[in-house]
């Protein structure tokens, strides 16, 4: 007798993260049945680890992603009234060029404005002020597993080696796998970018990021109950244990922009973000029934909800067409 997942209907995430779960959903609400399957479950994950604020960051193609980061936006100011872990904060978004922030048209007219001198922090020359998404990780990945299960949803912790045995799953496969791509997909595009940040004791001191300076990513993102420091942005950087060199410059930086008294810190968290030269989305030219959908950088929040609407309606017509 075929499995349920052998239908034509159904499709097998593989991965748990925030794009996993978001595609696993999205797919549901189009009508499929779905299964995830991964070597860890969300708690575990990269994703679970962020500070999960919605900014665009360090990912490409710029055109399509900054649409889909708008129609995550939208996705998420939905939600801010019915999901756990997902509110609307003001954010500063320190910027160069203005030319060069085309996020800013895909969210609803007024809702960006330039900062004053006054709300600028200390040696920041320009910036961006919107409400924007914030999904806190503890409170967001358990609520979209929960609401993926009550829809019928099943979860098996599997490894995978190859693309020709998840091929081997009988149905639609989507690979949800962030960095484990690169072995699975011997893809030599795909590599780390390596994050460490700090959990402190919530700060007065409002949310902002500045990413103009590459190797010196910092922000600050105050949450319910804590906040997060960051960061680092290095690439090709393996290394996933604590440094205190990375962990000093952090707190150097947050005093250069005019934090004198540095938080109490709870936590040092280390991650590797999946870097590429762009997301890969799209089916496989080998395994016909293998859609990709990983390599989201730093962004993996902003975008994630566009990137798996757009793939649920990908997969609906060819369905459709069959």
């Amino acid at each position: 007798m075929k499995s349920p997942y052998q239908a034509k209907n159904s499709v097998s995430v593989i991965g748990s993260g925030i794009i996993g779960l978001t595609s696993a959903i999205a797919l549901q609400e189009a009508g499929f049945l779905v299964k995830i399957f991964a070597d860890k479950k969300f708690d575990q994950t990269l994703s679970n680890k962020v500070g999960a604020v919605w900014f665009p960051y360090s990912i490409e193609p710029k055109i399509k992603t900054d649409q889909w980061a708008g129609v995550s936006y939208a996705r998420y100011l939905k939600e801010s009234s019915i999901a756990r872990g997902v509110s609307m904060i003001p954010f500063l978004n320190a910027y160069n060029d203005l030319k060069e922030e085309e996020w800013v048209k895909h969210l609803p007219p007024g809702t960006v404005r330039e900062a004053t001198e006054r709300e600028l922090p200390k040696g920041m020359e320009k910036g961006l002020i919107a409400d924007v998404p914030l999904a806190e990780p503890p409170l967001y990945l358990p609520y979209l597993f929960e609401k993926f299960c009550d829809a019928g949803g099943e979860f098996e912790l599997r490894t995978f080696d190859s693309l020709e045995e998840m091929n081997q799953l009988g149905s639609f496969v989507i690979n949800c796998t962030g960095l484990g791509a690169k072995a699975l997909c011997k893809d030599q595009d795909l590599h780390p970018m390596r994050g460490q940040i700090l959990r402190t004791e919530k700060m007065e001191v409002s949310s902002f990021a500045d990413p103009t300076k590459k190797g010196a990513l910092s922000y600050i993102i105050n949450r319910s109950q804590d906040a997060v420091i960051g960061g680092t942005d290095y690439d090709n950087d393996w290394n996933e244990n604590e440094d205190a060199k990375d962990t000093d410059l952090i707190l150097k930086r947050l005093e250069a922009f005019g934090v004198s008294t540095p938080p109490k810190v709870l936590e040092i968290l280390v991650g590797l973000r999946p870097k590429r030269s762009a997301v890969r989305f799209e089916f496989d030219p080998h395994y016909p029934r293998i859609f990709h959908n990983y390599g989201h950088g730093g962004a993996g929040f902003t975008v994630a909800w566009g990137c798996a609407l757009e793939l649920a309606e990908e997969l609906r017509k060819k369905v459709s067409s069959h």
